[in-house]
Order: structure tokens, then C-alpha cells, then sequence
């Protein structure tokens, strides 16, 4: 299972930068806080904008994996591309398993051509077609066209589906690319176009439901009582990972049992509980208000991504349940170990000691391993290079990853280690999981609402009055006068 060192959070390793021991053994004031809110959380769960929560059990596991794997079936072996349209929580997620559970090389294999093998423990068995997938979260014209040109180049537009991702279907940015590629769509394939859009949007209402009922669209729904960054573990992330061969199961199994771990009342046996704990009394108390998530592997990397929004748009909050002005949450930074021992270490050892890092570790890479050949220091004596031969990468990459918890302890610099016993599904589903139900303790013990997003929608307003939608002209002309022509500009 995922494991939880935080050690290197304690005042007996970092001094007075990390906190007593003392404070979270059972019987303290933090333990009896944390069992406080596991109950509450209990109480909560399934209720209101907690119905996350439940995703990986019955009944709603049952018929959300039944409803993706009905329209997989559809599509299955139909398409050599997926598209998937959405931002933020509609589409940081796909990206993620995407990165984590399939080779960084998939897109490169020809889904036809039977040169890609299924990863271990992939749903689909090794050689099985399984399209290409790509996520665009951005309306970047160049971004977008540069994936609509390729999907033609690749099989055509009648061999890629596009997933629209939208509870409402009026976010500008999605909505956008979906009214492109639907007249692209309608240009190429005529009256059968609706067979290459698949879309994931409200159930029974919104924009997106009544375009999605009046062209015949396949569709899959958005949990009610789920918002976007806590969607990963429902149709919204799960159909394009099982339209890619991997192992849902496997994700929904991984993050039922860490929440099964996390509805312990004993804050040493429960991993949510402690590392919020962790975090919240080390931004509050020690001014460590940084929150860097640094995996030691590529794949687990955009995970990161993943977490920066879960943790800003959750926590980020400028008034509390009080209605007091309190400038809630902590910034997440993401890194990449070893790339960023070269680019941020410098800065995380030496600059201000305001960050908490978390540390992420693949203790067994198994067949994806590579052994360092020997030979150079016999053939040109090269004795330098010596320590290197007959090991391997991963263990060069465990070693480094150690060496830099090493290096952040001596700076007396707080961490802690998050390690995947190997990477696959049910570790990347605890991953999830765990991090979703942190941000559920943190949510209290900061006092603030973790489900809404209030300073998003201000940016949402004013594009749609710099758009020209209508009952936003207002939003306009606050732009317009709060941004006017200045003589400050060189």
C-alpha cells in the first residue's frame, strides 16, 4: 500500500522548524482534533459536495463503471484518436493517469498496427487496439490546431473521438473548442457526425444536456454533488482511461481502501488526517505557507499538476465559514526529482524556509528498469565513471531522491515521503484518494469552504463581457476602466 513517512517533519529532525513529537501521539490535543473531524467527515460523506467520497464504492462505483464500460464497448476498436476537451478538473485528472498508467511513448504506436503492448495490469490485454488520447485543456488556436491536424494525419476524423467535458456546457474555453470541432465534424462526416462526440455533462440539465439531446450525442453524466477537481475517480476521468486500456478497477480498489484507512480515529493510523495535521499546523504555525509535491518519476509528475489545483482552488479561500476575512491556503509547487535538483534545489535549501516538500518514491520500477553497462572503465580507464557500472537507473534515482531528503534535512527544511510500492492503478487510486480527503481535513481545520471557487467566477464574468454575452456588458466596462491606456508602458 501507499505509505506516509513524515519524520522529517518532527522537531527531532528539523528542530524548530517542524513540530513536537509530542503533539501528535494519542491522547494529544491533535489526535483528539483529528478524530473530532473523522467523525465529522464520516457524518458528511455522501452529503452536498462530499459525494466524492463514495465513488469507489457501491452503488455509485456500479453504475458509473457500468454506464463508461457500456459506451467503451461502443467505441472500442471504432477510433485511433480520442480528443478530449475540458480544463481544470475536466481534464488535469485524464491527463494525469494518462502520464502515470501508460507509457510516456503511447501516442507513438499505432493502435492498429497491434505495436503497442498493454502495460501491466491494463485492462486491455497486450496488443488490443486502443486509440491515442489527448487532452487539450487550453484554447491556445495554435495548441488546438496543431492536435486537429495531427488526427487527421493519423487515421482521419472519422477515426478520432472527441469527449466533451462540461456539467453545464457554458465554460467558455470548452465550449469553444466543442462548437469548432462540432462544425468540423458535420463538414467531414455529415448527418453521422454525432458518432465521434462522446459527451460527459449534467444528466438532466444545462446548455451541454439540451445541445447533447437535440444531435443524439452519447453521453455520460457528472456526478450531482461532485465538483470538478474531485472528479477523477467518476466518468469524467474514467472513460478516457478505460478507452485507453487502463485498469479502472484497479483506480476505484486503490482509492477504496485509502479511504478505508482514512476513516480511522487515530490520527497514527490514519494518512489523510496526519498530513493535513501536518500541513496545516506547519502554514499556520511555522510559516510554511509553500507546499512543494516533487515525485521522483516522470510518470507521477503531472500527478502534480493535478494537486496544485485540488490544493489552490479548495483552499484558497479570502473569508472563512464566519464570514471573517482570513486569506486562507498555501500555494502548491510542483518539481520533478532528479530534473529539478538542478534548477530548484538551490533555492529550496538556501532561500526562505517557508516550504514543506513532499516527497514521492517508486520503490520497484520492475521490468521498466535499466542496467548501467559496465565495459567503459576497462576500455579507456575512465575510473571515475566506476562507481556507475553494473547498477541501475533506478536505484541511481532512489539514491538521488535520498540524497535530496538528505540535503533539505541538513538545511532543517521540513519533508515528507510519499512512497508507491510500484506504479500501477491501485497505487495512483490511493493517491487520489488520499489527496482528495487531505484537502477534506484541511477544509475544516482552516474553517473554509473547500467546494466553491468564488474569485474563479470574477475572470469567467469578464470574459463574457469581453466576448460580447449578453448580461455581461457591465463586466466590459469594469475591464475597460480598470485597465485603460496608461502612459506606463515602454
Amino acid at each position: 500500500m501507499l505509505t506516509l513517512d513524515y519524520a522529517n517533519c518532527l522537531s527531532s529532525r528539523v528542530g524548530q522548524h517542524g513540530l513536537d513529537p509530542a503533539r501528535l501521539d494519542r491522547g494529544s490535543d491533535f489526535a483528539k482534533a483529528a478524530a473530532h473531524l473523522t467523525e465529522r467527515l464520516a457524518t458528511s460523506r455522501g452529503t452536498g459536495w462530499e459525494k466524492w467520497r463514495d465513488l469507489a464504492k457501491d452503488p455509485a462505483r456500479a453504475e458509473y463503471t457500468g454506464a463508461v464500460r457500456k459506451v467503451v464497448a461502443e467505441c472500442q476498436g471504432r477510433f485511433d484518436n480520442l480528443v478530449v476537451l475540458g480544463i481544470g478538473g475536466s481534464a488535469l485528472g485524464n491527463i494525469a493517469l494518462q502520464a502515470a498508467l501508460n507509457p510516456a511513448s503511447y501516442n507513438l504506436c499505432d493502435p492498429r498496427g497491434g505495436a503497442f503492448q498493454a502495460p501491466s495490469g491494463a485492462a486491455n490485454s497486450p496488443g488490443r487496439s486502443t486509440p491515442r488520447v489527448f487532452v487539450v485543456d487550453n484554447v491556445d488556436p495554435a495548441y488546438l490546431g496543431s492536435i486537429l491536424d495531427t488526427c487527421r494525419q493519423l487515421g482521419g476524423l472519422e477515426r478520432t473521438l472527441f469527449n466533451i467535458v462540461s456539467k453545464s456546457g457554458e465554460t467558455a474555453e470548452t465550449a469553444s473548442q466543442f462548437m469548432i470541432v462540432r462544425a468540423m465534424l458535420k463538414d467531414a462526416l455529415g448527418d453521422h457526425f454525432h458518432r465521434n462526440i462522446v459527451a460527459i455533462t449534467d444528466p438532466a440539465k444545462g446548455t451541454m444536456r439540451t445541445i447533447c439531446d437535440a444531435d443524439g450525442y452519447a453521453t455520460l453524466p457528472v456526478p450531482e454533488g461532485v465538483g470538478g477537481r474531485f472528479s477523477v475517480l467518476s466518468p469524467v476521468g474514467l472513460f478516457s482511461a478505460a478507452m485507453a486500456g487502463i485498469d479502472i478497477d484497479g483506480l476505484l480498489d486503490g482509492a477504496e481502501a485509502m479511504d478505508q484507512r482514512c476513516t480511522n480515529p487515530d490520527i497514527t493510523k490514519n494518512p489523510a488526517a496526519m498530513l493535513a495535521t501536518l500541513l496545516v499546523d506547519l502554514g499556520l504555525r511555522k510559516g510554511k505557507t509553500n507546499h512543494v509535491l516533487m515525485p521522483y518519476c516522470n510518470g507521477l509528475y503531472l500527478l502534480a499538476d493535478w494537486f496544485r489545483q485540488l490544493w489552490a482552488e479548495s483552499l484558497g479561500k479570502r473569508v472563512n465559514l464566519d464570514g471573517e476575512t482570513v486569506y486562507a491556503g498555501f500555494t502548491p509547487i510542483k518539481a520533478l526529482g532528479t530534473t529539478d535538483q538542478h534548477s530548484q534545489v538551490q533555492l529550496y535549501r538556501e532561500g526562505p524556509n517557508d516550504k514543506v516538500f513532499g516527497l514521492i518514491e517508486v520503490a520497484d520500477f520492475g521490468e521498466a528498469d535499466i542496467t548501467i553497462p559496465t565495459g567503459l572503465v576497462g576500455e579507456l580507464g575512465v575510473e571515475a565513471l566506476s562507481y556507475l557500472e553494473g547498477t541501475t537507473l533506478a536505484t541511481l534515482l532512489a539514491a538521488e531522491k535520498r540524497a535530496t531528503e538528505f540535503a533539505l534535512l541538513e538545511s532543517q527544511r521540513p519533508n515528507f515521503t510519499l512512497s508507491f510500492p510500484t506504479l500501477d492503478a491501485h497505487h495512483v487510486g490511493e493517491f487520489l484518494m488520499l489527496w482528495q480527503i487531505v484537502t477534506a481535513y484541511a477544509g475544516l481545520m482552516l474553517n473554509i469552504d473547500a467546494y466553491d471557487q468564488p474569485a474563479v467566477e470574477t475572470g469567467k464574468q469578464a470574459t463574457f463581457g469581453l466576448m460580447g454575452r449578453a448580461g455581461f456588458g457591465e463586466w466590459k466596462a469594469k475591464v475597460d476602466t480598470a485597465l485603460a491606456e496608461t502612459p506606463y508602458r515602454m
